[in-house]
């Protein structure tokens, strides 16, 4: 069951900014320079997923059993939620709604099917989508990371080559930067919303963009 976003969060001055983009791409580490620099606030997904080594409770995700899982999900207290490698990930309502309420800028870094779910209730959230420079490029990123063998990771090689297909096709996204170099994209990124941000807070709140 999905609720609709409240009257506060549509009404809001506050932004929600969704930035994805295939594992090994350098998304996260983008992601905290905006939140960083633009002083935003990071959205916490919750997660079945196991907790690995240097995972953080509260920062990194919320580790929940299936169970809950299923239950936060059918309560509608989650925005947008999907299973990926066996395991499920979803976004918190509440601290969502409550931030956007504030006026403030959120951030998830959520993947592509989640980010169709994000703007069908929130059609005003600014998507950015993180591309490597190409297909080799990212397969050499996966095998440096050194986490996984090499059937896990042409697992997720083949899902990184679908969620850019789809990401380019399913009209979500209002910008796309190549991480080619990490600083410039990152730049590119921060200057985007940035950009976005200056533009919504100049405009009467009955033309803003959708």
């Amino acid at each position: 069951m999905k609720k609709p976003m409240t009257n506060a969060a549509n009404t809001s001055k506050g932004m929600l900014l969704i930035i994805s983009g295939p594992s090994g791409v350098g998304k996260t580490t983008i992601t905290h320079h905006v939140e960083k620099q633009l002083h935003a606030v990071f959205s916490v997904s919750v997660t079945t997923r196991p907790k690995r080594p240097g995972d953080r409770e509260g920062v990194d995700y919320y580790f929940v059993d299936l169970p809950r899982f299923q239950q936060m999900r059918d309560m509608g207290q989650l925005l947008e939620w999907a299973k990926v490698f066996d395991h499920y990930y979803g976004t918190p309502r509440q601290p969502v709604e409550a931030a956007l309420a504030a006026g403030k800028l959120i951030i998830l870094e959520i993947d592509v099917q989640g980010a169709i779910q994000i703007k069908a209730q929130l059609p005003e959230a600014f998507a950015v989508f993180v591309l490597p420079p190409d297909e080799p490029t990212l397969l050499q990123r996966l095998r440096g990371r050194k986490r996984e063998d090499e059937s896990v990771i042409q697992e997720r090689f083949a899902r990184a080559s679908e969620e850019i297909a789809r990401a380019k096709t399913c009209g979500v996204y209002n910008a796309f930067v190549v991480n080619d170099d990490l600083a410039t994209a990152t730049a590119q990124t921060v200057e985007l919303v940035r950009r976005e941000l200056a533009a919504r807070r100049q405009a009467p709140a009955s033309t803003q963009r959708p």
